[in-house]
């Protein structure tokens, strides 16, 4: 084990503030896979997810003496991937001839991340693909402050401060957008769950 690989993410940051790329790179290590997984879930594309997740690293290096030593890393790397993400959604619909808004839906519908494969059974596979391509979908189709909130504390597992921080928006709204998603698919996800 490193001395890099004991710091936190903040310490870490503060030696990238001061030129470490060692110190950059250990980063990456620790977050690329999180951010290529949730632009993945907006984008539906793998090879422009890596792209964009290379940008938010290129732009962590740029910036880097922007960091305020007293926020959360995860908080500050997860709004530049926000903020790239929806730069490139943006950018598609207004390159696109036609899009619609299932079009747009469709676009963030990624299924493979949101159920691990854990089953053996050809049919238990098949059962579950069919399952992860329903959850994908509802995720997908929920209203853009929902899904934010959704995805970030339900799959990324962040706590509802860096929701909130990631989203500016005060730790009340975060809990409301988070219910008001979550009971958005309950609904929607009723006909698939049988006791």
């Amino acid at each position: 084990m490193s001395d890099l690989d004991r710091r936190t993410d903040e310490e870490l940051m503060n030696l990238c503030v001061e030129g470490s790329e060692e110190a950059l790179g250990e980063l990456v290590k620790r977050y690329k896979p999180r951010i290529v997984s949730v632009v993945y879930r907006y984008i539906n594309d793998p090879i422009r997810a890596e792209e964009i997740a290379q940008e938010v690293f290129v732009r962590v290096w740029v910036h880097r003496e922007k960091y305020r030593r007293t926020a959360r890393f995860s908080t500050w790397i997860f709004t530049i991937a926000l903020n790239l993400t929806k730069n490139e959604i943006r950018y598609r619909v207004r390159h696109s001839k036609v899009m619609s808004i299932e079009g747009l839906k469709e676009m963030g519908s990624n299924v493979g991340f949101f159920l691990r494969d854990r089953s053996r059974d050809p049919q238990e596979k098949l059962e579950e693909s069919e399952l992860q391509e329903v959850v994908g979908k509802a995720i997908a189709s929920l209203p853009t402050k929902y899904r934010d909130a959704v995805v970030l504390r339900d799959i990324e597992g962040l706590s509802y401060e860096e929701v909130g921080e990631i989203l500016s928006i005060p730790g009340g709204t975060v809990r409301s957008r988070i219910n008001r998603g979550r009971l958005i698919l309950k609904k929607r996800l009723e006909p698939y769950v049988s006791c």
